[in-house]
């Protein structure tokens, strides 16, 4: 199987490119430094590049992600968001080939006071959520077929995220300051490629199955708030060495930001586990394994 991957320098296309090789999983990551480029601000490019591509399965990993940014950026970000993921599911249905897309839970507002479902009204409240809600929107009108995965609080042992971030302030702080009142499970980008890889091989082996096909959630076991996220990665970095770090737990308003966040990023996987018997692992676990990783690499 050969994947498709848009983007080449994002967490979750770089953790394709590691696991697809684990899995004997053939990955072309295609970016802007892809010659010719491929831009999804410029969808013109979308085309003629994927067609020039050989592969099984296209995934849009590539997105516009700079949550607070966007608020001053909403042209840029729904012009990556919305219409270049709609010209990635242009392109994916004229060559024929399943299409995977990536969105958010950025999308719902974080009123309800249960796991969102993939049927629940989407309502985003800042420009972030409102480009990808576009792309969702776009890929469903260019490419019906397409399955769409949304996901939360990505991480990885590379990239910009918050276990990198949390690790960094650990370094030179006794106590760090972390909200406790936004609710949602952390989502390794490791354990995203595998369960976009098992949902590519389902996708190829059933092709006919319109069950596969429509709106998923996909984010880590469990739940946890950022401060609860924060306290098990300075828990591991202790079990390997590192100095105590205090959790100070804050509420949303004592940390303002430009951007609104959901309180509520909760996602019921249920739906995903049932169609395509894909579960993330408990973040505990991951996260654990990504500190580990990182630790050990920084010796």
């Amino acid at each position: 199987m050969r994947l498709i991957v848009t983007g080449t320098n994002g967490q979750v296309a770089l953790a394709l490119i590691e696991r697809g090789a684990a899995q004997n999983v053939d990955v072309a990551a295609i970016g802007r430094s892809w010659r010719p480029g491929l831009d999804l601000a410029d969808p013109a490019t979308v085309a003629s590049v994927l067609s020039a591509v050989d592969g099984d399965v296209i995934i849009n990993a590539a997105a516009y992600t700079a949550v607070d940014k966007a608020e001053s950026e909403e042209e840029l970000a729904t012009r990556i968001n919305g219409e270049g993921a709609g010209a990635v599911a242009r392109a994916a249905a004229r060559r024929g080939v399943p299409f995977l897309h990536l969105s958010t839970d950025y999308v719902f507002d974080g009123s309800l006071d249960r796991p969102w479902r993939e049927d629940d009204p989407t309502c985003p409240i800042g420009a972030y959520g409102r480009s990808k809600l576009a792309g969702e929107q776009a890929v469903l009108r260019e490419n019906p077929g397409a399955t769409i995965l949304r996901t939360a609080w990505v991480y990885a042992p590379f990239g910009a995220n918050f276990v990198r971030t949390m690790l960094r302030l650990g370094e030179t702080r006794e106590e760090v300051s972390v909200v406790a009142d936004q609710h949602g499970a952390p989502t390794a980008a490791l354990d995203i490629a595998d369960a976009l890889i098992a949902i590519a091989r389902k996708r190829l082996a059933e092709p006919a199955n319109p069950a596969l096909s429509g709106v998923f959630h996909m984010s880590g076991g469990g739940e946890a708030t950022w401060a609860d996220f924060a306290e098990e990665i300075f828990a591991e970095a202790e079990r390997h060495g590192r100095k105590p770090v205090r959790v100070r737990r804050i509420g949303t308003a004592d940390y303002p930001t430009p951007a609104r966040r959901p309180a509520n990023s909760r996602l019921d996987n249920s739906k995903l586990k049932n169609v395509y018997g894909v579960a993330l692992p408990d973040w505990r676990l991951s996260t654990r394994a990504c500190v580990a990783r990182l630790l050990q690499d920084s010796n």
